[in-house]
Parts: structure tokens; sequence; C-alpha cells
């Protein structure tokens, strides 16, 4: 009904005698395969069979090959950045009907005239290029059916949509010499080849490498693109996990376990999003996470939406986006201690703020000299805390930065001084002594 048979003649569709599985003589010339689209197909001796819609084409035995089930019972991964509005061509097998090794298949598909007007509705003309938020999304995947599929292209993939070449993502420059470089498979934005037409139906003919024991399928979407402040948006209409939740993780993180030698009494966190090493403002972290580290759900979100890896960057597993949660607690922490970046949490789940000052007489303490990498007014107050505290007693401070060639140029000024704790007509014959003046303590 909704289209005029003289359209679907093989010859205007340029694409002569390509089928993607054996079927009769009788039906090979009038059929385009696997067409499918939203509406309700009438069975009328005008339209080729393949135009009846998947449901008439799974009821025609001779459409089924051997080898491959035509609409194999595939899941792919939901995008998080991509709202699912339609199935224009629902996950389908490749299969050719050459058994040479490199392969090409046909698919057709028509837009309603509502997905039209979704589409042409959504253009963007903010940008230098125009772009639409709602889009003909082409994905290809494993053909396994144990768990929904990651994007996946079939090796040496090349593809035309409406008989133009569409382009694929870049190839990652190799990580090894003589490694072959890698493709990244990823969701491909065919919207500005198709034809926006309720009449003309659109065609995609895909090549590839065929593998042995690997099999691949592949599925037309329509698609509304959504930003990273979206999805921010939905992470915090999700809620904020339970402080209490934190509390019992470090609860359990610290309880003494009788089989090790060494007890954790304290766990010290970090206040800085490991990404951007600046203070958090949306502390969160996935589920499957086992550390209170967190990281902030901004950065995290806006540097997945330029590259999707969905990786945690504290623990290195995967993050995706389904798994994360925002951390009461850390919202808590983050609200009551502005003036400090690392906290400490004890085995009550208490925590308190690790304070700087703490930080540098730490340092200052355990300072062995040998690396000379703190500064003069830190040696200072380390010699002057060793005078004040030990006034009676004769102290020799020894600076061990001091190496053999400066000794000579040393000796000169360090006579000229005099030393608080020796007496001033003890003779000053002792190499590398640092002396300093009373007032300094």
């Amino acid at each position: 009904r909704r289209f005029p048979q003289k359209i679907m003649t093989p010859a205007d569709l340029s694409i002569p005698n390509v089928h993607s599985s054996p079927m009769p003589a009788t039906l090979s010339p009038s059929t385009i395969p696997q067409l499918t689209y939203d509406g309700h197909p009438a069975s009328s001796p005008l339209l080729p069979v393949s135009l009846l819609g998947p449901k008439h084409e799974l009821e025609l035995p001779h459409l089924t090959s051997a080898l491959h089930p035509v609409h194999p019972d595939i899941k792919l991964q939901k995008l998080p950045f991509y709202d699912l509005l339609d199935e224009l061509i629902k996950p389908t097998s490749l299969a050719s009907d050459n058994s040479q090794r490199f392969r090409e298949t046909c698919f057709a598909f028509a837009l309603t005239p509502q997905q039209v007007q979704q589409i042409s509705s959504s253009m963007d003309i903010s940008g230098t290029k125009c772009d639409f938020t709602v889009q003909v999304q082409l994905r290809f995947c494993l053909s396994e059916t144990s768990c929904p599929q990651e994007d996946h292209f079939p090796p040496n993939l090349c593809v035309k949509v409406n008989t133009k070449p569409c382009s694929l993502p870049g190839y990652l420059p190799p990580t090894k010499n003589g490694v072959e470089p890698k493709r990244p498979s990823r969701p491909i934005n065919i919207t500005s080849l198709v034809r926006l037409s309720t009449t003309v139906p659109n065609t995609i003919v895909v090549s590839w490498t065929a593998e042995i024991g690997r099999n691949y399928s592949m599925a037309v979407y329509l698609v509304k693109q959504l930003s990273s402040t979206v999805l921010l948006q939905r992470l915090r209409a999700k809620g904020i996990r339970n402080p209490d939740h934190s509390r019992a993780l470090i609860k359990e993180k610290l309880t003494a376990d009788p089989d090790s030698e060494i007890a954790t009494t304290s766990l010290r966190v970090s206040l800085l999003c490991p990404l951007g090493k600046m203070r958090l403002t949306i502390p969160c972290r996935a589920l499957t996470c086992s550390h209170l580290q967190c990281f902030d759900a901004t950065l995290y979100i806006q540097m997945n939406e330029k590259k999707p890896t969905w990786v945690c960057p504290v623990c290195d597993k995967k993050a995706p986006y389904e798994h994360l949660i925002i951390d009461g607690l850390f919202m808590e922490i983050l609200k009551y201690c502005t003036d400090c970046d690392e906290i400490q949490f004890k085995e009550d789940g208490s925590w308190a703020p690790m304070r700087s000052k703490k930080e540098v007489q730490e340092v200052s303490a355990s300072y062995n000299g040998v690396d000379g990498c703190l500064s003069s007014t830190l040696e200072h107050q380390v010699a002057s805390h060793h005078q004040s505290s030990n006034k009676n007693k004769k102290v020799e401070v020894i600076d061990l930065t001091i190496d053999s060639s400066s000794d000579e140029e040393e000796e000169e000024p360090s006579a000229k001084r005099t030393c608080p704790s020796l007496s001033p007509t003890s003779p000053l014959n002792n190499k590398g002594i640092l002396s300093l003046p009373h007032q300094a303590s």
C-alpha cells in the first residue's frame, strides 16, 4: 500500500541479484531482503514477499537459511548517550549467498511520516555543521545471545548507504610493531546519508570479510542523542545513596582480621577527583567498586561523552553509567569540611580532616636529609626544635646534604659563627656542623 511497485524493482534500487539467503528462482528477481518498517503490512499481491515486514518473513521457510536465523534473539547494549526511539531494522544476521571470503549483503528500510518529522525537526544549526539530535544509527555486533552485546565491527567492514560510502571511525595507532591497527567499534550515525522520505526506501549495502566460527549481526535504530548535562540530571534524579551504607563499608574494611598480623585502624581518603585533581563536587562511584574513594560525576560523564570507555579512574574496573551512584557520606563531608583536601576514617565510621600542619610536621620529623629536597627554612626549624628541647645538653646537628666538594667552602663561614651549644673558647675543628645563632629558636 505504501510503495508503488515500480519503485521496488532491483534496477531502480541499483542492487541487482543481492539476497541474504538462498531463495527460489521465482522469488529472487523481485526481492529486496529484510525490509522492515513500523506499520501494519497488508498481504497485498503487489508487494514483494520481503516487504511484508518481519512477521511475514519469519513465517516463510525459504527465508531462514540453514546457517543463521534471519533475526537472531540478540540484544545490543544500551548506550547511555542515546535514547532508543524505534527499531528500523531489528538485529539481523549478516549472511551472504556466496561462500567466498569477501561477503556482501543488502538491507532496506523505510521511514514513517512520523519518523521523518522527528528527524527533520531535530536539526541543530547552532554549530558549524548541521547536526541532528534524532539520528538513524547503524550498529554491528557479534551474533551472541548470552548477554547484551557490545558494538563489534566485522573485519574489513565497508558500508554504503543509498550507494554513498559511509565514513567509519578511524583506526587507532598500533600499540606494538607488527600488530594490525584496530578500529574502535562504535555506533555509526548515518542520518546525513538517509533519504528523509516516506515513499523512497533507503538501502544499506554491507561488505565484510568472513571469519570462521564468528558470525555478526547488524541493526538500525532511530535514536535521540543526549548531552552530558542530561545524564548528570538523570543521575541526580536517581537519588543519593544513604551515608550509612558507606559507614558500614568503612567499618567492614577496618574490622580487625584475625588471620592478618597487620591491623588497619584508619583509612585516608582524598577529597580531590583522581581525574581532574580538583575538589569533588558530585562524588560518585560504581555500585561494583569496592573502594571508598569517589570521583567527580560531572567530569567522568563529560570524559565518556568524548571517548566512551566507562572505566573507573580509581580501580580500572568497568563502571558503566547505569551502575553509578552518588555517595551521601561524601556529600556530607564536602559540606562540612571546606578547608582540607584529605580526610581520615576511623574504625567506628566517623571521620576527621587531615590538616596540612600535621603533614608538615610529619614530613619534617621523618626527614633524613639524604634527598636534600626540603627547603632551608625547614632545616632551621628542625635544628632549632632540637636546640629548644635540649637546652642543657650539647647538641651536634650534622647536615648530611653537604658533600665532600663543598667542605672547604663551608669551613670559613662556620668558623666565624659562634655555636650556641659549645663554649666560645672550644676549638671548632669538626667539619659539617650546622651551627645556628641563638635567635633562631
